[in-house]
């Protein structure tokens, strides 16, 4: 009889094992938490994942250290394509450039799966700031120095590099404060605690709009269609301010390539959707479409890039 049911574990066992992908549900993992543009682009093409996939997709904000923390967790979880995690230019491309003792490492931790997008950054203001346009606000902070706070989420972010690079270019000093995210630092922009933020545009275009904050310029080389009257910072006075940011998905580093191939169909066909492509367009976003392989050589582009960036412009992280 043990004999018998033994055999009867090990069929179905190896049924189980042999079950197409994927067979139950998949953790989407969002390295900061609610209210950020990682989490607009994940809740945006979570419902086409599941609807591809034909299992639920459960997103799971794991913020905490400017993303440090949801990266290493996914980094950590099995290979078997029921994690995943949306990355950024900061988590994937960045970190490993500014942070001496990253605990995972993009390049060997993870393999792609694909590029979701890009965006440029937009500086915004708090309405108490009397300045309507980056040529004032430089000169407001020049007659104040070390009295305007800028926020950041997470410091050695695309947003901390930007904002440190306004500052180097434009020969200000401001209070550079960083947050575990983009939702806690708007939340102080709005209430007046700092004064400046540079943040993707999915997080403080609708408040722009609503006269609640001050657009002042763009990162880029062209202006955004959902904001055509504000300038980039090159049109507006102050060049070298870098911050064109991307975000794709990855899996932790031997995942199976037939299962890393289906979710990449999966996302892709997500991008291509009309109605995901509207919701981006609307918010400051540029669909994106890579491979995972393409994901994964750019992923190893970006580190000696940043590297040099953060060389030139002297920004460390402590």
């Amino acid at each position: 009889m043990k004999r018998f049911l033994l055999l009867l574990a090990v069929l179905f066992g190896t049924a189980v094992q042999a079950q197409p992908f994927p067979n139950h549900p998949i953790k989407f993992i969002v390295p900061f938490p609610p209210g950020g543009n990682l989490d607009f682009i994940a809740r945006t093409i979570q419902p086409k994942l599941a609807e591809s996939l034909e299992q639920p997709v459960v997103i799971e904000n794991r913020g905490g250290a400017g993303g440090i923390i949801g990266a290493d967790y996914a980094s950590r979880q099995p290979a078997d394509g029921y994690t995943i995690l949306l990355g950024n230019t900061g988590t994937l491309g960045i970190y490993p450039a500014v942070y001496p003792q990253l605990p995972y490492d993009p390049t060997k931790d993870f393999a792609g799966v694909g590029m979701t997008s890009t965006n440029a950054v937009l500086a915004v203001l708090n309405p108490s700031v009397p300045a309507n346009s980056l040529r004032e606000f430089v000169a407001y902070a020049k007659a104040n120095p070390g009295k305007i706070s800028a926020g950041v989420a997470g410091s050695g972010s695309l947003l901390h590099f930007a904002t440190e690079l306004l500052k180097s270019q434009a020969g200000i000093d401001i209070l550079v404060v960083p947050y575990k995210g983009s939702g806690p630092a708007l939340n102080d922009l709005l209430g007046g605690h700092v004064q400046l933020l540079i943040d993707a545009p999915t997080v403080t275009i609708a408040h722009v709009k609503a006269g609640k904050l001050k657009a002042i310029a763009v990162t880029g080389k062209t202006r955004l269609a959902a904001l055509p009257d504000v300038p980039t910072f090159d049109e507006a006075g102050v060049t070298g301010v870098d911050g064109s940011g991307w975000q794709g998905i990855v899996v932790p580093a031997g995942t199976p390539r037939a299962v890393i191939e289906k979710l990449s169909a999966a996302v892709a066909k997500a991008i291509a959707d009309p109605e995901v492509r509207e919701r981006f367009s609307s918010q400051g976003l540029d669909p994106a479409s890579m491979t995972g392989d393409e994901f994964s050589a750019h992923i190893r582009t970006e580190v000696p890039k940043w590297k040099a960036i953060a060389r030139k412009a002297n920004i460390t992280v402590e």
